[in-house]
């Protein structure tokens, strides 16, 4: 079982990873392909909204291609409508919270969460704030393990208390809390943005850490993640088991 690590900060990846994500990220986009056979082989959709958020600093259109593969899988899948994800704030708290509703009353169904790097942040904490209105959680290179475990964490305006976030252990504590939904992280221990421990959760029922091989920045059209995300989101509702990897 994949453990959680220590409230110590594990602190960002190595530079020599952070150096290199420009570069894995065009070759994985380039593997973005193989969509068609993505396409033929992922389970079919129910049709259930799901709400996609971007990482930070990220535009609303570097979700597109998870967006539009999810719809072709017959998922409604929406973006957050938060332009560029400029950090925490009242107003993503807000925009969130109002998508979150509009979706479930538009279709009268729980909404499944996609979030990407700060992005699953988000997604989990609009969970905790409205279990009875999400289906699940899946998160992508998401710290919310260790919120200073990544290059971003320098970025971020938040300081909680006036200290930085390696110092904001109640916050740290508060983010890592389990939720009451059905939830996935995935992450990869070659990310060069987030470091790969800040993104365990403590499995149990209903939780899981499931591990891929790519770069931060190609999360949201590689092959394999996609995968994973098709994967958990075809699940019935009610019917939550653990991922099991397909055979090459």
């Amino acid at each position: 079982m994949t453990q959680k690590p220590e409230w110590d900060s594990v602190g960002p990846p190595p530079w020599a990873l952070f150096a290199q994500e420009q570069i894995r990220a065009v070759g994985e986009f380039v593997q973005f392909g193989a969509r068609r056979q993505l396409l033929r082989d992922a389970p079919r959709g129910d049709g259930h909204p799901v709400l996609v958020m971007p990482g930070f600093l990220a535009p609303e259109f570097s979700t597109s291609p998870l967006r539009n593969f999810l719809r072709d899988l017959g998922y409604d899948a929406r973006s957050s409508h938060l332009g560029v994800n400029l950090g925490p704030s009242a107003r993503v708290n807000e925009t969130l919270e109002g998508r979150l509703v509009h979706l479930h009353e538009r279709h009268g169904r729980k909404v499944s969460l996609v979030g990407w790097s700060l992005g699953g942040i988000y997604a989990r904490e609009l969970a905790r704030s409205h279990p009875e209105l999400v289906r699940m959680v899946i998160t992508m290179g998401s710290p919310f393990a260790d919120i200073s475990a990544t290059h971003a964490a320098r970025l971020i305006p938040l300081r909680p208390g006036g200290k930085p976030l390696h110092e904001a252990h109640d916050l740290r504590a508060a983010l890592g809390r389990p939720l009451d939904v059905p939830t996935t992280s995935i992450y990869s221990r070659t990310d060069g943005v987030v470091h790969w421990r800040g993104c365990l959760q403590e499995e149990g029922p209903q939780r899981e850490n499931v591990e891929v091989q790519c770069s931060h920045t190609g999360m949201g059209f590689h092959p394999e993640v996609l995968t994973v995300v098709a994967n958990r989101l075809a699940l019935a509702e009610g019917a939550w088991r653990a991922y099991l990897r397909p055979a090459a």
